[in-house]
């Protein structure tokens, strides 16, 4: 018995680096992944290959791509790995308090004011966790900088990445009085053409009536990525600003900015934890994800 255990434990040997490998498609990524040397993830396929007697993978300067038996082989093992890996998580995850840093990029007045409070209460449950939250509005990329999730919000581009939905919010379309008495009231988003409008992080404002979704593109004398330094432009009479409304600060209810165009205002803006990889997921950053999305699971702008 004793010797079919051993016969099965060494058959295990190099395919979690292998099944890496062919999501990575690089020896360098896996072994970032991995948190190991490129060369002890080239060794474990090496030796996986010998003891099937078939090569896996084909290897050039650049890249690493699956031969056919190494493609047939992948998609037997990755659910064996990722099996393997989720059980040992539910098990660590209850019995150990997580440990190592959680590294988050955020962006956004929501990431600031409402997910912020979320991940100092994960914080305080997990005491050996250090937190690490960057505030940047660029994209990412994950293997170079580390990150095991970044917070995004609005219509993602098609991708390899895995995004999960947090929250929805809704989009506010406001100005100032002052601005508003100056230049008047448009009246449809294709008048917003001949006004001056203060851009965040696009000049296509989405728009949606009917049913029916339309885009413009505006333009300004204003541009900030940061929502307070837009409000505060708005509050001065710089233009019209496009926020979820969330961001605007209670600024409307108390009457400081006026909305406008209401009835075409998109409703459906929703905000996004994105993650490279589902199945080697750092267990800090599974539970943080699952944490997050059940802390706003009934959450309402």
């Amino acid at each position: 018995m004793i010797d079919v255990l051993v016969e099965i434990m060494d058959s295990f040997e190099g395919i979690t680096e292998f099944v890496v490998l062919a999501e990575m498609q690089s020896f360098t990524a896996a072994g970032k992944q991995l948190g190991c040397s490129t060369s002890h993830v080239s060794r474990q396929v090496a030796r996986l290959e010998k003891r099937l007697g078939c090569a896996l993978v084909a290897r050039t300067t650049r890249l690493v791509s699956l031969t056919d038996a190494g493609a047939l082989y992948y998609q037997q093992c990755k659910e064996l790995v990722a099996g393997l890996q989720q059980a040992n998580e539910q098990v660590n995850s209850h019995q150990y308090q997580l440990k190592g840093t959680l590294r988050v990029s955020a962006a956004g007045t929501f990431a600031e004011v409402y997910v912020v409070p979320a991940l100092v209460d994960f914080a305080k449950e997990h005491p050996d966790l250090t937190i690490d939250i960057n505030f940047n509005s660029r994209l990412t990329n994950f293997v170079d900088e580390g990150y095991d999730f970044v917070l995004r919000y609005g219509k993602l581009s098609d991708s390899d990445l895995i995004a999960r939905k947090l929250v929805n919010r809704s989009m506010v379309a406001m100005a100032s009085p002052e601005y508003l008495a100056k230049f008047g009231i448009p009246e449809t988003p294709d008048q917003l053409k001949q006004h001056r409008c203060i851009i965040t992080n696009n000049d296509h404002w989405s728009f949606e009536h009917g049913g029916v979704s339309s885009r413009v593109k505006v333009s300004g004398n204003f541009n900030s990525n940061n929502a307070a330094a837009a409000l505060y432009a708005c509050r001065k009479g710089l233009g019209i600003l496009y926020l979820p409304k969330s961001s605007t600060q209670n600024l409307i209810e108390e009457g400081v900015l006026v909305p406008i165009l209401e009835p075409y205002w998109d409703s459906n803006i929703s905000t996004w934890i994105v993650y490279q990889n589902r199945q080697f997921l750092p267990t800090r950053a599974r539970v943080a994800i699952d944490y997050l999305l059940d802390y706003f699971s009934n959450w309402q702008e």
